[in-house]
């Protein structure tokens, strides 16, 4: 049986390298990158390009491409969009390719490149996400992105729905996933109102962002399945296999 395996900050990432080339690595940013990515592509997105700093999603604004910088929990001055889900909007991003930098998803993304297939996750595709891991049958890690190489609580607490999800079909030992797994039924009852002891909750308030956070927590209503290779994401497209 194929395992899991949790990695609760990319501080740890070296830790579990060997071998990546024969796994699948899902990228776990909730607030916001990663659920933003997937938003994205379910009002249309074509194409988008993790970078890793403002002035390379600058060069590719003057391409045509959206340019989307956030840092902080804060948008760039003077860029196209932020990193909020909500500005994702059909009239925005449809038919359109976005250079995206942020301070913790897509460098998350860009360490994973070496992994079989990059997948992003959040609690909106999960279901379409586990689906997919399923039917390939290879081992996964589930790589939290946090903050600023720091433990957060909502990557944890997504890192442990999805475990929940596929525990019937992986094996589950490593102490991380463990305990993502019973952080998750902590707050299963409630997500929002768990997450509101979060430091980048707490953030979100300083910044009056708050509305993100329900637009992040909304379980399993896309079928989008993002997936970053050669450099770029794009959506795949996916069937489960019948049973």
């Amino acid at each position: 049986m194929h395992q899991i395996e949790t990695i609760i900050s990319p501080a740890l990432f070296h830790l579990h390298e060997e071998g990546i080339a024969h796994k699948h690595v899902v990228v776990i940013d909730i607030l916001r990158a990663t659920t933003t990515i997937c938003v994205a592509f379910a009002n249309g997105a074509r194409e988008i390009l993790p970078v890793a700093s403002p002035e390379e999603a600058a060069a590719m604004q003057k391409q045509g491409w959206i340019a989307a910088a956030e840092r902080n929990g804060e948008t760039v001055p003077g860029f196209d969009l932020g990193n909020s889900p909500q500005d994702y909007r059909v009239e925005t991003v449809s038919g359109r390719k976005i250079a995206l930098t942020t301070t913790n998803g897509t460098r998350a993304l860009q360490m994973s490149s070496a992994a079989s297939h990059v997948w992003v996750g959040s609690f909106l595709n999960a279901q379409t996400l586990c689906d997919r891991l399923i039917d390939d049958n290879r081992d996964v890690l589930l790589f939290c992105a946090g903050w600023k190489d720091k433990f957060n609580l909502e990557d944890t607490v997504f890192a442990g729905y999805l475990a929940s999800l596929l525990s019937e079909h992986f094996s589950i030992t490593d102490d991380a996933t463990l305990a993502a797994i019973d952080l998750y039924n902590l707050a299963a009852a409630d997500l929002k109102g768990y997450l509101q002891k979060a430091s980048h909750v707490n953030r979100f308030k300083s910044l009056h962002i708050e509305t993100d956070l329900e637009a992040c927590l909304k379980l399993n209503t896309l079928s989008v399945l993002p997936e970053f290779r050669s450099g770029s994401i794009q959506n795949s497209q996916y069937a489960p296999t019948q049973s």
